[in-house]
């Protein structure tokens, strides 16, 4: 239901879409079924996996938090990129996600899909630094000239002296520079892959990053790749904000495994109808970037007078409610909306 509700807030098939996979922790507070203590969480939870298109939630599966961080996440992929394609058959799809998704059962499945791809983060080892030694030394010269250059400019105003250096680390930008590199591990992958790996040069050292895809070099730059497909990722944190300080999420409390399932998918369905709200009916008011929280606070938890006939119910906002020309709008965007997007919303 979750990526029906997906497809249908669309009027068209876009022609590219990416789908964001990642995990996160829902903390218990007692014997519920299936919680075990996680270290890296440092505390007894759940750990429950999405997957996100943009701000849409398509998958709230709950997990045990002793389980590997991608387990599952191949069935779920493959069920949900499925039900896209059905509807959108042309539409070109991109897997994303970190280090914990660069498996080989989940990249092989990807490569012999049709308009399926993938970009994952890649943990870094002795063998990749080694073939990114050559970007590496690229990237300290890059940024040794940049500091010479206005170190030599200070000295000319300035008596010479070593806090010249550490005064024109301040002005100049670290040096990034990105390659791509043909990896295979020793055991693990079946093939030979794409690897793109970012060197960030600064004052504070080198700082060396890794991403695998399976994005030729002909379609999207090394740099490109990195920063406008890979980085964006990051967005998804905003919505696991959401989900969980706003939409509660993490209030898997009762007993049951089934049960604490059945709430996640409740606060998922809260999310996607505040989400609806947001897109549909506040694109065109100063709440169109609002996080959920803001609209539930300052569009929802209003005092009201509800007066329920057998024809109507009317909810009666005070006339000095200072949002009462966006109830407007939202009425007005809502009612032009189609009759299946309207009940989607």
């Amino acid at each position: 239901m979750l990526v029906e509700i997906f497809l249908e807030s669309y009027s068209k098939a876009p022609r590219e879409i990416i789908l964001d996979l990642d995990v996160t922790d829902d903390l218990v507070h007692g014997r519920q079924e299936e919680a075990f203590f996680n270290p890296y969480y440092r505390g007894y939870c759940y750990a429950p996996l999405y997957i996100f298109c943009g701000k849409h939630l398509l998958v709230a599966k709950l997990r045990a938090s002793n389980v590997d961080p991608a387990a599952g996440a191949l069935s779920e992929l493959q069920r949900v990129i499925k039900q896209i394609q059905m509807r959108w058959d042309k539409v070109k799809i991109v897997v994303r996600g970190d280090s914990a998704y660069s498996r080989e059962d989940i990249m092989s499945w990807c490569e012999s899909q049709i308009g399926v791809d993938y970009v994952f983060g890649l943990a870094q080892n002795s063998r990749l630094l080694q073939l990114s030694q050559s970007i590496k030394y690229r990237a300290s010269l890059d940024y040794s000239k940049k500091l010479q250059t206005v170190v030599e400019f200070f000295e000319t105003l300035f008596t010479p002296s070593d806090d010249l250096k550490k005064e024109a680390t301040a002005l100049i930008n670290s040096s990034v520079w990105y390659c791509s590199l043909d990896y295979k591990t020793l055991e693990s992958w079946s093939r030979h892959r794409r690897v793109v790996s970012k060197v960030e040069y600064s004052a504070e050292g080198v700082n060396t990053r890794f991403v695998v895809t399976s994005l030729p070099t002909s379609k999207v730059t090394p740099g490109r790749l990195y920063t406008e497909k890979y980085c964006p990722r990051g967005q998804m944190e905003n919505c696991f904000k959401e989900q969980k300080l706003e939409m509660k999420s993490d209030r898997t409390s009762t007993h049951t495994f089934a049960g604490n399932q059945l709430r996640l998918w409740f606060s998922s369905i809260a999310y996607i109808l505040i989400n609806a709200l947001r897109e549909k009916g506040l694109a065109k008011t100063e709440f169109r970037n609002a996080q959920v929280g803001t609209i539930r606070t300052k569009l929802l938890k209003l005092g009201a007078i509800i007066t329920i006939s057998s024809r109507k119910v009317l909810i009666a906002i005070s006339n000095t409610c200072l949002y009462k020309d966006i109830f407007v709008v939202v009425y007005k965007c809502l009612s032009q909306l189609p009759k299946h997007s309207l009940m989607m919303t």
